[in-house]
């Protein structure tokens, strides 16, 4: 933990830190309150201190130490453990410095753990470190011009813009038709979202929005990144009525009141799934989603989104970039982080999205739910480039309508933080506490928090320190990129045809000319597509979903939990998971039994028992929320068909005519 300073005037060593043992290892108990008093010399001040510390003497060749608290004066560093026995007290003990005790001139560096959480995005400096994070930092900036929401109540109080838009320009426009950047590809290239002007403004109000629109072009694309795509979102996706409707009606199909409704509707089911269109809206969004990674890696090209209030689709499509693009985001609390930045802080408005008050269902459209089941298409595709499981995607859907959780139940920042300091943004007043969703030990105990991470992921790997000087100018992203023929920047720029009318007003006839077809697009992502499938795909570089029919599917897992019929006992995904599991927990209790024997420990045979690791027999293809549930025996025939029939009897007798006679039966078991 401690190293020793260095001699005066000499080199400072190089860090020599080694740690013995991970924090799985530590033998854990609770603390005594038998605690030494801080022996404090004159003049002394205590300035910090730690609790719950673990001392640990690796000299004994065990994972055991003593607990105590770990402070810090002025003066020295000290650990203050349990009081010694008598016996135990050293015959020369010096009254100024203790066997526990450090004096500041002799520490070199402290080492510590460093504790990863999710980034709320609500502070300037968590923007700003997004953006170093991304290589974003060297076009755009983080504003905090919105700070106590005084330009607009839909955006958030920080945010990050070009470096040529001024406050000033974010205050006339009172933050509408301003880009909002959310992410910097490796090359440069950069993901931007802006909400749409005003419909009916005068002659005055257009010729302002013009100027202001033809510099901020000049603002984000200069050279070397020449072009910018605008892409009108409701052009080119569906609107939300569209997606509510083809839910409702998705929705339906797992309506079940009884065995026999379910196999009425077996022989029909993929057509009435068809019919509800919802797939095919997934399909054509992530569709989209390859589109703006097409202009992003292959044309080094920015990409501008837009939407009448910058949060409903131009979320999905964001999110779904950044999945596809940044391994990070595929991580645990990279992905909690993503949905911090563009939708929480980005303002949807879950509140009137999920009709969390069942006030009004004009605005109500299941976007969020949506964007995770696309995320759930990539999950089951490519299953080790993510750490987190469908159960958790699923259980983040369920926390979706639990009102406890101030994270999915609000329109914007602004609408939290009212609700926060009752009504008023007074910081000085008193201030709720909400729950937030992110800590998972609210909802569940630490064996069912297993089943969240994936026990597959596969890690990145480390690099050694002669391949990180090798590629430290590259991005390990564009490592992993298909070896396409790489085309130059195109002079011209790519607005779709479909474009909103009023921003090629706006700019003019400069930009007029720069208008290409739809159909160019559409061919240029389809021959990026087929080139990247064409190649094995790094997990931890770009991800492309596999758009085919057969290839998106039903979230079963969420969808179909509730309906006995549609499990399979002992099949699916978790039979193979827990055979997997079986054996890496065989491994992990052979490794211990070795390391025991190493260091002559002799321990209990108790290992941690997985989740997983229980009879497959007995679970479902849909555990965790399904366990081996009773079935309802398929008819025959459709029920449709025998419901026409002469009755109940017949169908009985019938049935015996299909029995195969040549098979010993044990009708005991039925």
């Amino acid at each position: 933990m401690l190293g020793a300073a260095a001699s005066a005037g000499a080199k400072p060593a190089k860090p020599s830190f080694v740690s013995y043992i991970s924090p799985e290892e530590v033998y854990v108990r609770e603390p005594t309150e038998k605690e030494v008093d801080p022996h404090l010399l004159p003049g002394e001040l205590l300035l910090c201190e730690a609790n719950m510390v673990l001392k640990y003497i690796k000299d004994d060749g065990s994972n055991r130490g003593t607990y105590g608290k770990l402070i810090c004066t002025n003066f020295k560093i000290s650990f203050l453990g349990e009081e010694s026995a008598l016996e135990d007290e050293p015959q020369f003990k010096n009254a100024i410095v203790g066997e526990n005790d450090i004096t500041l001139q002799c520490v070199d560096q402290l080492y510590g753990e460093i504790k990863t959480q999710t980034m709320m995005f609500d502070s300037i400096k968590d923007w700003r470190q997004e953006l170093e994070r991304t290589k974003g930092n060297l076009k755009f900036k983080a504003m905090s011009a919105n700070e106590g929401y005084k330009i607009s109540k839909r955006l958030p109080a920080y945010f990050v813009v070009p470096m040529a838009v001024s406050e000033e320009c974010i205050l006339q426009y009172q933050g509408r038709g301003i880009p909002i950047w959310c992410w910097s590809c490796h090359n440069g290239a950069a993901l931007l979202k802006m909400s749409t002007f005003p419909k009916e403004q005068d002659d005055n109000a257009s010729q302002m929005h013009r100027h202001f629109l033809d510099g901020m072009y000049k603002t984000i694309d200069k050279p070397p990144y020449e072009a910018m795509k605008i892409d009108d979102l409701s052009n080119s996706l569906p609107s939300l009525q569209e997606i509510q409707v083809a839910y409702i009606k998705f929705k339906q199909l797992f309506l079940i009141d009884n065995s026999g409704d379910f196999w009425d509707t077996d022989v029909k089911w993929f057509s009435l799934l068809e019919s509800t269109n919802w797939l095919e809206i997934i399909r054509r969004c992530l569709r989209k989603a390859v589109e703006v990674i097409e202009s992003l890696e292959a044309q080094n090209t920015n990409v501008l989104l837009i939407e009448e209030n910058a949060s409903d689709l131009c979320c999905v499509i964001t999110s779904l970039v950044q999945v596809m693009m940044d391994s990070y985001c595929r991580t645990k609390l990279g992905f909690q982080s993503l949905i911090q930045k563009e939708w929480v802080m980005g303002g949807h408005a879950f509140l009137e999205r999920c009709n969390h008050l069942r006030q009004s269902d004009k605005e109500e459209a299941p976007v969020f739910l949506f964007f995770l089941d696309c995320v759930w298409q990539l999950v089951q595709q490519y299953p080790a480039a993510f750490e987190f499981t469908e159960t958790y995607l699923t259980v983040l859907s369920d926390s979706l309508y639990i009102p406890i959780f101030s994270t999915f139940f609000f329109n914007s920042p602004h609408q939290r933080e009212m609700a926060m300091y009752g009504g008023s943004l007074d910081t000085q007043g008193s201030k709720l506490s909400f729950l937030s969703v992110w800590d998972w030990s609210v909802q569940f105990e630490p064996d069912a928090q297993a089943l969240l991470s994936n026990p597959l992921y596969a890690e990145k790997p480390k690099l050694d320190k002669n391949q990180r000087k090798t590629t430290r100018f590259k991005h390990q992203r564009q490592l992993s990129l298909p070896l396409t023929q790489s085309k130059p920047p195109p002079k011209k720029g790519f607005f779709k045809e479909e474009t909103d009318q009023l921003i090629k007003n706006l700019l003019g006839k400069r930009i007029s000319r720069l208008i290409t077809s739809s159909d160019e697009l559409q061919n240029n992502s389809r021959e990026f597509y087929d080139s990247w499938h064409n190649k094995p795909a790094d997990l931890h570089g770009l991800l492309l979903p596999r758009l085919e029919g057969p290839e998106i599917k039903v979230w079963a897992q969420r969808y179909l939990r509730w309906i006995p019929e549609a499990q399979l006992p002992g099949g699916g995904t978790v039979a193979t998971a827990t055979k997997i599991l079986d054996m890496m927990e065989n491994v992990r209790s052979l490794q211990k039994k070795i390391d025991e024997k190493q260091s002559q420990i002799v321990s209990d045979d108790n290992a941690a028992t997985s989740p997983f690791q229980r009879n497959p027999a007995r679970l479902s293809s849909l555990f965790p929320f399904a366990m081996h549930q009773r079935h309802s025996l398929k008819p025959i025939l459709p029920t449709s068909t025998w419901k026409d029939l002469e009755g109940e009897e017949d169908l009985a007798r019938r049935d015996d005519e299909y029995v195969d006679l040549s098979v010993d039966c044990d009708t005991s078991q039925l």
